[in-house]
Formats: structure tokens, sequence, C-alpha cells
């Protein structure tokens, strides 16, 4: 048997559609393999109910197959479906790692990030990778077509989650299918704004990079109550909020010590939209542990 925890991740982070990515110290999927002739999968924990354990259904069933490598597997859920937190990414990267370990197939973590994103093709019906990425190799990562960058830093972090659910295919489904030059040039100079950010560790640069003109806009009509939100995170110590992944999460980068003020203040803002929520206080998380 192995076993994997794999982390919750927030992609896009505002400016980086597609192509950023970032792991989160918790919330966490657990995932447990044996070997066995043929995939079964078993899935406990949050919303579990809604999660099918037919492997052509399941993600961690496609990232089976990429890698020719059949198990019993059980996934514990911690990162709840349909949350913007990544949690198919989880579980895909997760299977990922410990399918790796167990058939002893000796691929990096780099090299398994292809077979975790076909699981994620699944959900979002392509297999983007900015997502699985930062669950497989932790820190903040850049997706292109050319591979993956990976950059180790420090931030505290304030991920909010609502209860509202909002899938991803509706939200790639409102996203503007052109952008005017001037917004496209600020959307350039925010992420690499973030990026260098992320390099330096600094909560100031990342929250100023994370403004989007284009995608989150749209995204954030589908959170009821998301600009009293942000705006009251700001107000409480944030230096950036924004949508996490598809959402309905939010994310917001903390000044040192404040992750307290932000989690509450979010909370009491989803609350007077009449919107119950959880906030997660955490911070940049390393990518999915072999336990065994």
């Amino acid at each position: 048997m192995r076993t994997v925890r794999a982390p919750a991740t927030s992609a896009n982070l505002g400016s980086g559609f597609d192509v950023f990515g970032l792991a989160l110290e918790t919330p966490a999927d657990v995932i447990r393999v044996e070997r066995a002739s043929e995939t079964s999968i078993t899935v406990t924990g949050v919303g579990s109910t809604y999660i099918p354990e037919d492997p052509a259904k399941n993600t961690v069933g496609a990232v089976a197959d990429a890698l020719d490598a059949p198990a019993r597997i059980h996934i514990d859920k911690g990162v709840r479906p349909a949350s913007g937190l990544g949690s198919s990414a989880a579980s895909a990267a997760g299977a990922a790692v410990a399918l790796n370990a167990l058939y002893d197939l000796g691929r990096s973590r780099e090299e398994l990030v292809g077979a975790a994103a076909e699981g994620e093709a699944l959900v979002s019906g392509d297999a983007h990778a900015d997502n699985v990425a930062p669950s497989l190799l932790g820190g903040f990562t850049i997706v292109t077509d050319d591979g993956v960058t990976q950059v180790d830093t420090d931030l505290s972090l304030v991920a909010c989650l609502p209860e509202i659910v909002v899938s991803t295919r509706d939200a790639r489904g409102v996203i503007p299918d052109s952008a005017s030059l001037t917004d496209v040039a600020s959307t350039v100079g925010n992420a690499a704004t973030l990026s260098v950010g992320m390099t330096r560790s600094d909560p100031k640069l990342v929250g100023q990079g994370m403004d989007d003109p284009v995608v989150t806009p749209a995204r954030a009509a589908l959170i009821d109550g998301y600009d009293a939100v942000r705006t009251s995170a700001l107000e409480a110590g944030a230096t950036g909020v924004t949508v996490s992944g598809a959402g309905p999460a939010l994310l917001a980068v903390c000044r040192e010590g404040r992750q307290g003020a932000v989690a509450g203040a979010m909370i009491d803002a989803f609350d007077d939209a009449g919107v119950e929520s959880r906030a997660y206080q955490t911070s940049v998380g390393d990518g999915a542990v072999l336990y065994d």
C-alpha cells in the first residue's frame, strides 16, 4: 500500500489565467493505493457523495489509465468538490505520486504532471495542468506549452469558501471571447508583477499583481457578495483578493499577522450577503507527500 497527502491549490491567481498555480498548506486529500488487476475506487470525506466511483468517470481512474497502473484506490476528500481549490487536481496528483511509487515507475514529479492532467480533462474538458502542477510540485508554478516552472515562496493566505456551487464548465462559459489591447497590457503587467513578488515572497507585489480586468470580473458575477467580501478583506489587511480557480472560493494574500482579521472579515461579509462560508487560514504549501 502507498499513501499520499496531496494539497489543495489555487489556479489563475487573477492575472495568470490557465498559467499560474499555487499550492496551499491546507486543506488536502489523502489517497491510498494497492496493486490490483483492474482499477476500483472508493471515496469518503467532504462531498464524497457527489464524486463518481466509476473509474471511467473519476479523475483518478484516468490517471491510473495514463500510467498503466491498475489499483484499488481509496480517496479521503479534504478538498470540497466544485470549490475552486483544485479538488479534482489534488486527487489526481496524489494518485499519480502514489501509483508511481506503488509500481516503481521511476517518473519525476514533472513527468507526472501530464498524467495527472489527464484526470483534469474529465472535469473541465481539457487537460489543464494549472492545478495539478502545484499540487505535485508545491509552491508557485507557471505552466506553458514548454513545460512547468516552479518557484518556492512563502506567503500568508486565506482561502474563503462560500456555500455556493460554481461548476468549472459554467465558469469557463462566462469568459469573454476577446479583450481590449489596454486590458491585455494591464494583465501582462500585473502577471509580471505577481511573478516577481513570488520570487521575493513579497505579499504587496503579489497582491498588486492579482488584479485582472478580463476573466475575474466575469467569474466574480457568479459569486454572491464578491465585491463586498473583497473590499472587507482588503480593509482587514489583505494585499490582494481574487477568485480562486473557477470559484466560488476566494483567495486573499495577507500581510504577516493579518490572517485572522482577514478571515473574519470575509466570513462576516459573506454572512451579510446571506451566504454561509468557511475560511482556511493557510500558507503556500509543499507538493504531494508520500508517506509510505
